[in-house]
């Protein structure tokens, strides 16, 4: 077995400080100190009858923001809340049965073409639960929607130079978005059910995602250390809690379906 880089293990909920109550209220706190200092300014310019127009034109609008605000951290709750009992140990993965594959989700790689260093922690995580027999076959899903830029392929490569057998190995080369990935998991490869690796701050809306799919997931966190701009993820990662909760509802198709390649069979039938 060739060696393969393993980055340093640090503290596993190192940005366990970061919540989404923390976040929620600094920006309910912005919108209203905003708000009040515009209100301070125009009461002053303004003649009484403006004045009241605009008191209650600005109540309106404060209203408005906080029940958008209390629909988006409501959602993003309730999606946490629902897939919470679904993200196991490795040790509870390796004790489940039948499960059709691992499913790595991909995410960047850098311009020379290795992997970054939450890509690199997802596979170190999905190698480990393949070696642990946790399941006999892995999809590599990523972005390879250009020429020039390719996660899937880097992501085979390090799994196949860390010993585990090509054929045991597919890669979705159309898997653009969490919910692309879990679509064509189900649809193109026949996933029932299936272990989900990535960042633990991920496998909320991605366990979320498979559920509403009809697929029987469980989630595995890849977090071995601290990632540089982790707390705007955590923000953004609200916001693509609610966008991903109204697309289940709907479950429009991914942007690329095609023909059928059974997790049971070869796995070098999806290399390039």
């Amino acid at each position: 077995m060739k060696n393969i880089y393993l980055p340093q293990v640090t503290n596993d909920n190192a940005f366990a400080f970061i919540g989404d109550a923390d976040i929620s209220a600094l920006i309910v706190c912005g919108i209203v100190l905003v708000a009040a200092v515009a209100l301070g300014v125009f009461m002053i310019r303004k003649k009484r009858t403006e004045r009241k127009i605009l008191i209650i034109t600005l109540v309106i609008l404060i209203c408005l923001a906080v029940i958008g605000f209390a629909t988006i951290f409501g959602v993003n709750d309730y999606v946490k809340h629902i897939s919470a009992n679904r993200i196991i140990t490795p040790k509870q993965a390796q004790g489940l049965k039948d499960v059709d594959c691992i499913l790595v989700l991909g995410c960047q790689v850098k311009n020379n073409g290795q992997p970054s260093d939450m890509l690199s922690d997802r596979l170190r995580r999905g190698i480990e639960l393949y070696e642990q027999g946790t399941s006999p076959k892995i999809i590599m899903s990523g972005d390879h929607g250009r020429k020039e830029y390719d996660e899937v392929n880097t992501m085979k490569q390090v799994a196949v130079e860390s010993g585990i057998p090509s054929n045991d190995i597919f890669m979705d080369h159309a898997g653009f978005s969490t919910y692309e990935s879990l679509y064509r998991a189900k649809e193109i490869f026949g996933a029932d059910k299936l272990v989900i690796v990535t960042q633990k701050y991920h496998l909320y809306r991605a366990l979320y995602i498979a559920k509403k799919l009809g697929i029987e997931a469980y989630g595995v966190s890849a977090d071995y250390r601290m990632y540089w701009g982790q707390s705007n993820r955590e923000a953004r990662e609200i916001l693509a809690r609610c966008k991903d909760f109204a697309k289940v509802i709907f479950k429009p198709k991914p942007t690329y379906l095609g023909e059928i390649i059974p997790i049971s069979g070869d796995g070098d039938m999806t290399n390039d």
